[in-house]
Order: C-alpha cells, then sequence, then structure tokens
C-alpha cells in the first residue's frame, strides 16, 4: 500500500485527508463555466457517500464565477483545492468585480492537496525531482515544467513515476491524459474545450462539450494530442 502523502508543516496545515466511502470523481478546472459544471454532474451517478473533489481554479475567466462557488459549497460531497486563480485573489492580484463577501474567505478554507487511497489531487502539480516535504505551496500551486520553460516543457509528469498519483489541473491539454502516476484534467472548457471527470474506482473519463468558448487560448497554450501521444509512449498508459 502506498503511503500516505506528507508535507513540511507549513504545507501539511493545507493538506486535507479525505476518507471515502463510495465512488470518487476528480473534475478538472472549471474556471467559472457553471453551465458546464452542471451538465457534468448530471453525468455522474452521485450517490449519497460519493465524493466529487475538483483540481481548483473554479473561478475567472468564464461567466459565472459566483455561481459555480455556491454550487460547491452548497453540496457536501463536492471539494475542491485551490488553485493559482483563487491564490490571486487572496493575493490581491486580481480583484474581480464578482468578489462577494465570504468567496475571499472560502477560498482561503480550500487546501493545496487533497489526497485518499494513492492519490493525491493538486493544482500544478509535483517535482519528480524533490520529494513531498521540499514543495512549497506555491510549487503545489503553479507546477508545470521544473527544468523546462512553460508550455515548451518537458513537463513534470513527463519524468514522474510516483509513488502517489496525482490528479491535477492548471495546464490546459486538448484532452485528458492518464498515466499510471499522473492524470491530467484541464481540458479547457472555459476555451471552448470539454470539462472532464475521472472516474477513480472504474478507471474512465467522463467528459461534457459545453460548445462555447468564453475565453480565447493560444494553440501554442494547449498541450497537443501528439504531445501528449509522445508522453504515454515514453511510460503513460
Amino acid at each position: 500500500m502506498t503511503t500516505p502523502p506528507q508535507f513540511s508543516d507549513d504545507v501539511e496545515a493545507h493538506h486535507e485527508r479525505l476518507a471515502v466511502d463510495g465512488d470518487v470523481y476528480v473534475v478538472g478546472d472549471v474556471h467559472g463555466s457553471l453551465a458546464a459544471l452542471d451538465q457534468l454532474l448530471e453525468r455522474l451517478p452521485l450517490g449519497p457517500d460519493d465524493r466529487v473533489v475538483f483540481v481548483g481554479d473554479l473561478v475567472r475567466k468564464g461567466p459565472d464565477s459566483p455561481g459555480v462557488v455556491d454550487r460547491v459549497r452548497g453540496d457536501d460531497r463536492l471539494v475542491s483545492v485551490r488553485g493559482n486563480n483563487e491564490q490571486k485573489i487572496l493575493d490581491d492580484r486580481k480583484n474581480p468585480d464578482w468578489l462577494r463577501d465570504g468567496d475571499r474567505a472560502f477560498f482561503e478554507s480550500l487546501p493545496v492537496a487533497i489526497s485518499f487511497a494513492d492519490a493525491l489531487v493538486v493544482h500544478g502539480g509535483v517535482d519528480p525531482e524533490r520529494p513531498l516535504d521540499e514543495h512549497s505551496m506555491d510549487d503545489l500551486l503553479t507546477m508545470r515544467a521544473p527544468n523546462g520553460d512553460g508550455y515548451d516543457g518537458p513537463f513534470w509528469y513527463d519524468e514522474y513515476d510516483g509513488p502517489h498519483r496525482v490528479f491535477f489541473g492548471h495546464t490546459v491539454h486538448e484532452r485528458p491524459v492518464v498515466h499510471e502516476h499522473a492524470v491530467a484534467l484541464d481540458t479547457g472548457c472555459v476555451y471552448g474545450g470539454t470539462l472532464t471527470a475521472y472516474d477513480y474506482r472504474r478507471d474512465r473519463t467522463v467528459t461534457v462539450d459545453p460548445a462555447e468558448t468564453h475565453e480565447e487560448r493560444s494553440d501554442s497554450k494547449v498541450v497537443s494530442p501528439a504531445v501528449a501521444s509522445r508522453i504515454e509512449a515514453a511510460g503513460g498508459n
């Protein structure tokens, strides 16, 4: 059995260890796309003991960030890690006009890591060359290419081989990437892509295509299927 993840004291204070009795679904970046989220939740046969875990970036860029916040806050089965877009608001780097009383407190309450079974959910990822207890909160929020250059890669998950299976968003992919030890779930729903959930117990993805583009994004800022295929051929599944 995989040893549970352990961070430094500072980060461990923002690590939630989730007890699960039913099914678990991990959902990619929503970015204020409430209609897509509701469409996805309708596809998931959620029972009273099931959990939906979001990889962060619930808000910004899409049309209804408050609606997404209310949807997640209003159902105890729905939990989320903090994304870099929530952190930008907490750091006063962004001050959106939709922000309401209580929203900052909600973002502050979000952990930066959630773990269950052999799974670790973070927004950005982990550095395969460093143990977890050497990671900062910012590392977990923004990790993409620790030895590279942003979307030019190489990406952290190119070399990561466990022991935990890391579910993450932050880096936009044209389609989900499912490796033995890393699962990329940001499929760009706010940019005209799909919204993706990973069904943990059945080992499958569930996607919805909202057919709406709320913000344009350069092709150079989206990981293409060709790149993902090369990564899978190098050792993913």
